[in-house]
């Protein structure tokens, strides 16, 4: 019996998606990423959860697509636009989705598996994680957003040295140029990233996932449409029952009972 590709699991508020195909670094197949988008969109309509973790099992958190699966299929004239757009679609749930998605980086993460991370709010990495877009290296054209998102998370220069080398970062090199925001000792991995999502789910669901909707839209904004839309979820926002829960905390000095309306 195959194993379950993803695993999922709940601890307090927060869902813990793991890739779990260690014998291929997980590798990502056509049935895995259908999978993860099924899994996240249960996480999403979830309103018992407030906030995911993506990682991986064994030595690498994904090593990007199956690339014997991808030759198999293709030697089998088997479209492979599907699959490529099964995993633009994963992005831009974990990118666009009102929850925050925290990306713990246990190993080795390229190509694909370097794409999910770019589609994450927060990227921690194990001490002995590694990073690097790898495409290059086997004449292999990036489809999960890696053009768009890498050069926005690290500069333009710094995002064509990685991809144009194939190079493969340490996890203190990807904090250096800010392709991740901390790096933990490998056993203090997800015990760290608990701790942030425990922080983020006492937070109000709501001005969350507008804070996330309005940052994300603003990077490909003009400054003055960027601004309109502020304004805009602003004066949306003053009237949520989470804003007036939270001037009542404020108030009564107690921790606030948001409702994520």
């Amino acid at each position: 019996m195959e194993p379950q590709e993803v695993l999922a699991s709940t601890v307090g508020r927060v869902r813990i998606l793991t890739l779990n195909r260690p014998a291929s670094l997980n590798a990502l197949t056509p049935s895995m990423v259908t999978l993860l988008i099924e899994q996240v969109a249960g996480a999403v309509a979830a309103p018992e959860v407030g906030a995911i973790i993506l990682t991986g099992t064994g030595r690498g958190f994904c090593a990007g697509a199956d690339l014997k699966e991808s030759e198999k299929r293709a030697m089998a004239g088997v479209d492979n636009t599907p699959f490529i757009r099964s995993i633009l679609r994963l992005g831009s749930m974990l990118e666009g989705g009102p929850k925050p998605v925290i990306g713990a980086v246990n190993g080795i993460a390229v190509a694909g598996g370097l794409e999910l991370l770019l589609a994450c709010d927060f990227l921690l990495a194990a001490s002995s994680a590694r990073l690097g877009d790898a495409h290059s290296n086997y004449a292999m054209f990036p489809g999960g957003g890696a053009t768009m998102r890498l050069p926005r998370r690290i500069g333009l220069a710094r995002a064509k040295r990685l991809m144009l080398t194939g190079d493969i970062w340490s996890a203190d090199q990807a904090l250096e140029a800010g392709l991740v925001d901390a790096v933990h000792p490998d056993d203090a991995l997800m015990p760290e990233a608990l701790a942030l999502a425990d922080r983020l789910t006492v937070k109000s669901p709501l001005v969350l996932a507008r804070m996330k909707e309005a940052l994300t839209d603003a990077v490909s904004q003009s400054p003055e449409t960027a601004l309109r839309r502020e304004r805009d979820l602003n004066e949306l926002h003053a009237t949520s029952f989470d804003r007036a829960e939270g001037l009542a905390a404020f108030r009564e000095k107690r921790k606030p009972a948001f409702q994520g309306r």
